[in-house]
């Protein structure tokens, strides 16, 4: 099962990091990938949301705007794809993700296809 995890958090904290406090971050991020490393299929951390395109097509015209879709103070700084055996699995991984102790961890399962 493909699982898609969502790290939510706040960007102006995440922007007011001291470089020790950003590296501990990436510390526990390389920590997860190499626990996850059997499941972990791909994940990136995103780019700060001022820099989001926003893509809508209405009444047949295709319309690109700069920045997010909404404002809001939660905002997904970045994902991971992972192939767990059920959505519980997926879940223990995650927790140990840094951010699920001051954001949130959003898990999204993939339609599984019908044979």
């Amino acid at each position: 099962m493909k699982v898609l995890v969502l790290i939510y958090g706040d960007e102006e904290k995440w922007d007011a990091l001291t470089p020790e406090e950003a590296e501990d971050v990436h510390t526990h991020h390389r920590a997860f990938a190499a626990v996850a490393a059997a499941k972990l299929v791909n994940g990136a951390e995103l780019a700060a949301t001022q820099t989001a395109t926003t893509v809508r097509v209405r009444d047949g015209q295709t319309v690109v705007t700069d920045g997010p879709f909404a404002e809001t103070k939660e905002v997904l700084g970045g994902f991971y794809l992972l192939d767990c055996n059920d959505l519980e699995e997926a879940a223990e991984l995650s927790s140990q993700l840094i951010e699920a102790r001051t954001g949130a961890i959003e898990l999204r399962a993939g339609r599984e296809e019908a044979a």
